[in-house]
């Protein structure tokens, strides 16, 4: 199957289970809205597909959100059905993805350490010591 038509599956996914997120017509308690899918990966002959979740939670609260779509994974794959014109519909798992946190702590890491340089100190080169 073409490069093409696999990315094309793969984004009719993430807009999919991204709006049933949403609506909330997932009805496991531990999923909720502030989950977002980060990739979907689609075997070249359509029968899996591995979802990404991430969010900004707790590790343990997004684990739980994680196995609550896994439990949920029957009924997700038959709304893909419904809504897919594909032959087959892909199996479904879904997998923590931990980008989102992990780079808002490489984010917050980098800020620390501008403010630190930013701060004055004996090599500063804009103290009042300096000569023009």
């Amino acid at each position: 199957m073409g490069n093409f038509r696999l990315q094309k599956v793969e984004h009719q996914i993430t807009q999919i289970v991204s709006e049933l997120i949403l609506k909330g017509e997932i009805k496991d308690h531990r999923v909720n809205s502030m989950l977002s899918i980060s990739a979907v990966e689609v075997s070249r002959d359509l029968a899996y597909a591995r979802i990404h979740i991430s969010a900004f939670l707790k590790d343990r609260e997004l684990g739980e959100a994680v196995e609550g779509l896994n439990s949920a994974a029957g009924f997700i794959q038959r709304q893909l059905g419904k809504r897919m014109r594909t032959r087959n519909t892909p199996k479904l798992t879904f997998v923590r993805d931990d980008g989102i946190s992990k780079g808002f702590e490489v984010t917050q890491k980098l800020k620390e350490l501008n403010v630190q340089q930013q701060e004055p100190g004996e090599d500063d080169p804009s103290g009042s010591d300096s000569h023009t």
